[in-house]
């Protein structure tokens, strides 16, 4: 009898606990624990960026933003592209829907499944491209040489030793040049992009980036190419990106191949070693891969083809 009874309190046991089971997945299903009430991303059109979202406290929160004015010709109409909030948790706005920050603000309502709301003020900053424009090119420097720390390396301008170049299309020949800027868009994950018209100038030249064999010290005689490095804008129409979160400029030439710089204001860039380049205006900034070569230290050749390390292209706005 004993034994009957031990296994009815076994079989009550098992039921009970398929019951809390039984209840607790239920109210998974259902939401019951689900207090969740948050933005996790959101994104309007020809919006700059990555919003910066914070919930204030469990009823407030903020999102900021910044909108290119540019390109949104009606600030009180802005459509939303994306949104993404918290598990089973539904919003007072969808993709589609346009929201008015002619004011520079506008509100919704993030609901969780279980009826608690919280209340996002989204911030908005208008947004203008300052790339945009024409330049004149004013110089092409570099900073180049193995062992700098062994004084190996040298800030200077590659028109600066005519020698190493082609009398006809040298370096010189592109500071007559210019750079026209125009805005088409916004990427979808906020960068900014145009088309670049890289103008040959006056001289109808761009430089062929073509060192002397004369200075060549391991091939006397035969010419290099050194476009690889310094062909860094191309010539021409090219597609341009500039990228606000890593803060690099890209340019995308018309056979695809892509260069990615920087563009940087008037300062003093330090390159380490005791040594600095000063930006009189603006200049666009890219970082060169070349190779060692402990052999020709202190040569030209060493600097300009084999260990340039970074390329300025110093340029003036004047439209």
């Amino acid at each position: 009898m004993k034994y009957i009874r031990k296994y009815v309190f076994l079989l009550v046991g098992v039921l009970l606990l398929q019951s809390c089971v039984k209840d607790m997945q239920d109210d998974i299903n259902n939401g019951g624990w689900n207090h969740e009430r948050s933005v996790i991303e959101i994104e309007f059109e020809n919006q700059i960026g990555v919003a910066m979202i914070e919930n204030t406290d469990a009823t407030t929160g903020n999102i900021d933003l910044a909108i290119n004015v540019g390109a949104q010709s009606n600030m009180s109409s802005v459509k939303l592209t994306a949104i993404q909030v918290s598990y089973q948790a539904q919003s007072s706005v969808k993709v589609g829907d346009a929201m008015d920050f002619s004011n520079g603000k506008a509100s919704f309502t993030v609901t969780s499944t279980l009826g608690e709301t919280r209340t996002y003020t989204i911030n908005v900053s208008e947004f203008t491209e300052t790339l945009t424009g024409t330049y004149q090119v004013n110089a092409l420097t570099i900073f180049g040489g193995t062992g700098p720390e062994y004084g190996g390396g040298a800030i200077m301008q590659l028109a600066d030793k005519p020698w190493c170049w082609s009398d006809t299309y040298g370096p010189e020949v592109e500071c007559d040049n210019t750079l026209t800027f125009t805005m088409t868009g916004v990427t979808p994950d906020g960068s900014t992009t145009g088309t670049c018209i890289n103008h040959a100038g006056a001289d109808g030249k761009y430089a062929d980036f073509i060192f002397n064999g004369s200075m060549n010290k391991e091939e006397s005689g035969v010419d290099i190419d050194l476009k690889k490095f310094y062909r860094q804008i191309p010539e021409g129409e090219s597609t341009w990106i500039r990228n606000y979160s890593d803060g690099t400029v890209s340019f995308i030439d018309k056979d695809g191949k892509t260069t990615i710089g920087k563009f940087v204001d008037a300062g003093t860039v330090d390159v380490g070693y005791d040594k600095s380049f000063t930006v009189s205006n603006q200049a666009f900034q890219f970082s060169l891969n070349g190779t060692d070569d402990w052999t020709n230290i202190y040569s030209d050749y060493d600097k300009f083809a084999k260990k340039p390390r970074i390329l300025w292209v110093s340029v003036t706005k004047v439209n």
